[in-house]
């Protein structure tokens, strides 16, 4: 059968006397026979057997909730019981969760199906995808290119049509960025907007879980059901959730959107600046004002964001250590052995070398010369953001400097690979909401414009997502 792009088609196929049997299994069909590796693990029996309950239910008049019946997909670091959770590492390759993450279950509440999970840079610490332990992740536009990282797989699961919708986490741009480079909606709540519940860690004060969708529409529908405080979580929010599905047709008239200089400059690739300034035309067109502001210390995001990450980084995953639900070095000797040798032969090298860093910045000495530093810097960062949006209502920003590079391109320089995050990690270090939205494409390659807002403020984001999209 024909797949649906949108969850607006998939109820409607389902309305109309379609099946969820058959619509999980055109999915799964699809993942199976792809080479672009958007999932490290496919449950086709789980996914198969749910599908069938719900048909049976629907036969019964007692369907419920807004995505019965219609197949998703979730990244390989939100827990799922009984299914494989890997975050795309050797450590993890058999570990099995005994419970599920809040936002899966929540989307399962409402009638979703979880078809597998989704491949990604391993313990979300990448920006291409490309240290997944288990198989290349690849563009969907162009195999020869990066997806983007650290969420690649569920960007492409979304971009290449296998499921209308997916789950993945932002800790410095890991959904915003594969959204533009793969030509789909990405959005990063607010952090605490969403519970992080079942979220295996990477930096706790940084990561959110948020959504790719293949429209506006579908982005608002989904960021109600997963949003909203969870008792599981003390760092979700009690602030109360709109209904940003509603507020979509209201337009950008009469709205301020910021220009900030500081992301429009040195780097930004001359295509991908025509690309996106089209894009601010439209809203313009559509009503908004668009006004400059300035946001000086963006010069410093990131290596305040490298020193805060992988500080919580390297005391997040001092967990994985083969003693609980890890692998584990068969040939070690004594504890101490196989403490290092598990380690060292299960993590990836870039696992390896953030907790390496992360360790060095909060040892004895270097705690106040880098870590304390960093926060502070973090402080003034938030601060700039708070003196914006007291001059504009929005910002509207590149989400990169560039297109997608080519596939191992830039594997041996951690440095250019960390850099390309420059344009979306302030977002994280503020706890910002962030929305994607495609415009123009460059040389046949997509872009992306990414939206800033005011903390809990996604409703303004998506009613100018919505306006941009609308404008063609």
């Amino acid at each position: 059968m024909s797949l649906p792009n949108t969850l607006v088609e998939a109820r409607r196929i389902l309305s109309e006397g379609g099946t969820s049997e058959d619509l999980v299994r055109a999915s799964l069909d699809r993942a199976q026979a792809s080479t672009l590796g958007a999932f490290n693990t496919l449950d086709r029996e789980g996914a198969l057997e749910r599908a069938r309950t719900l048909d049976l239910a629907q036969a019964r008049g007692e369907a419920k909730g807004p995505l019965w019946g219609i197949p998703v997909a979730v990244k390989d670091n939100l827990c799922t019981k009984g299914m494989r959770t890997t975050c795309g590492s050797r450590i993890l390759q058999d570990f099995i969760p005994p419970y599920t993450a809040t936002v899966v279950q929540r989307l399962e509440d409402a009638g979703a199906i979880v078809i597998g999970k989704t491949s990604q840079d391993e313990f979300a610490m990448g920006s291409t995808s490309g240290t997944n332990a288990f198989g290349v992740v690849r563009n969907p536009v162009d195999p020869e290119r990066v997806p983007g990282g650290s969420s690649g797989g569920s960007a492409v699961a979304v971009a290449s049509g296998i499921v209308p919708v997916s789950l993945g986490s932002d800790t410095g741009g890991s959904i915003r960025q594969p959204a533009s480079f793969c030509g789909v909606v990405g959005l990063k709540p607010t952090y605490g907007r969403v519970s992080r519940y079942g979220l295996v860690a990477y930096a706790s004060s940084l990561d959110q879980i948020g959504l790719f969708a293949n429209s506006v529409e579908d982005a608002a529908l989904l960021l109600d059901l997963i949003s909203g405080h969870d008792v599981h979580d003390n760092t979700s929010a009690t602030t109360p959730v709109p209904d940003h599905l509603a507020s979509l047709g209201e337009g950008v008239q009469g709205l301020r959107i910021g220009i900030p200089a500081e992301y429009w400059g040195e780097g930004l690739d001359a295509g991908v600046r025509a690309s996106l300034e089209e894009g601010v035309a439209k809203l313009r067109a559509a009503g908004a004002t668009i006004v400059p502001v300035q946001l000086p210390s963006t010069r410093h995001a990131i290596s305040a964001y490298y020193v805060i990450a992988m500080a919580e980084a390297s005391s997040n995953l001092s967990r994985f250590d083969g003693v609980r639900y890890t692998g584990r070095d068969k040939d070690a000797r004594t504890l101490l052995d196989m403490y290092s040798r598990t380690r060292t032969s299960l993590f990836g090298e870039e696992v390896r070398r953030r907790i390496l860093i992360g360790t060095f910045v909060l040892s004895a000495g270097y705690y106040d010369a880098y870590y304390a530093k960093a926060q502070r810097v973090r402080e003034l960062i938030r601060r700039e953001f708070q003196e914006a949006f007291a001059q504009c209502d929005l910002l509207a920003t590149p989400t990169a400097p560039t297109t997608a590079w080519k596939i191992g391109e830039k594997m041996d320089d951690p440095l250019a690979m960390y850099l390309s995050d420059i344009d979306t990690i302030a977002v994280n270090l503020a706890g910002l909401p962030g929305l994607v939205v495609p415009v123009a494409p460059v040389e046949g390659l997509p872009v992306g414009l990414q939206l800033i807002g005011p903390a809990f403020r996604e409703d303004l984001l998506l009613r100018a997502g919505k306006a941009l999209e609308s404008a063609g």
